[in-house]
């Protein structure tokens, strides 16, 4: 009896459900969250442990909650502005550069607000180590500092390769999901720690 040969055709793949990029940040997002979680919880716990009217320690400086609030309102059209990015983007790249310019303008302005206020406030004294309300401040506000820069610095990136046509959409999805993850995370931090 004759061998016969079958090839048996390869499943077609269709395409991915989610990005490899987009899945990488997704990974990404979810372990910072839940280091930024760590510190809202301890936090809050030192703040509960406290006696009545003694957290914040009464020889802290008032923070500034309506500038900071002003900066939030900026950091969060910012995130509109990328927003508005990725569904301009969807009928040409070329739409999403004039609204990353503007979420960078915000995003710049956001950050200059918060130099500001670190100089303000180490200047009048209140430090890592004055108490530990200060340690959770600049920790928790200087992380968050620390992925607004890096989160800027890949916005003006993404713009300038969305201006040329180069980038792809898994990468440009990373992007947006980054920065909605700093725009996000920032209310959390301003309604713990500042108000």
């Amino acid at each position: 009896m004759a061998e016969t040969n079958t090839i048996r055709a390869r499943p077609v793949k269709g395409p991915p459900i989610i990005q490899s990029e987009v899945f990488a940040m997704i990974i990404f997002v979810f372990a910072d969250v839940m280091f930024f979680a760590g510190f809202i919880s301890a936090y809050a716990l030192v703040g509960a442990r406290a006696p009545v009217g003694w957290w914040p320690p009464p020889g802290d400086p008032a923070l500034p909650v309506a500038a900071a609030g002003g900066a939030t309102v900026a950091l969060l059209l910012s995130g509109a502005a990328v927003f508005y990015a990725g569904w301009a983007a969807r009928s040409s790249l070329a739409n999403a550069v004039r609204p990353l310019g503007v979420a960078l303008a915000l995003a710049v302005g956001f950050l200059g607000y918060q130099v500001f206020e670190f100089v303000r406030l180490l200047g009048v004294g209140f430090t890592l180590q004055s108490s530990a309300h200060g340690g959770f401040f600049y920790t928790m506000v200087g992380a968050h500092g620390l992925h607004a820069m890096s989160a800027v610095a890949v916005l003006a990136w993404a713009m300038r390769l969305v201006a040329a046509g180069t980038l792809s959409p898994g990468a440009f999805g990373a992007v947006r999901l980054y920065w909605y993850f700093v725009v996000l995370l920032w209310p959390a931090i301003y309604l713990t720690v500042y108000l």
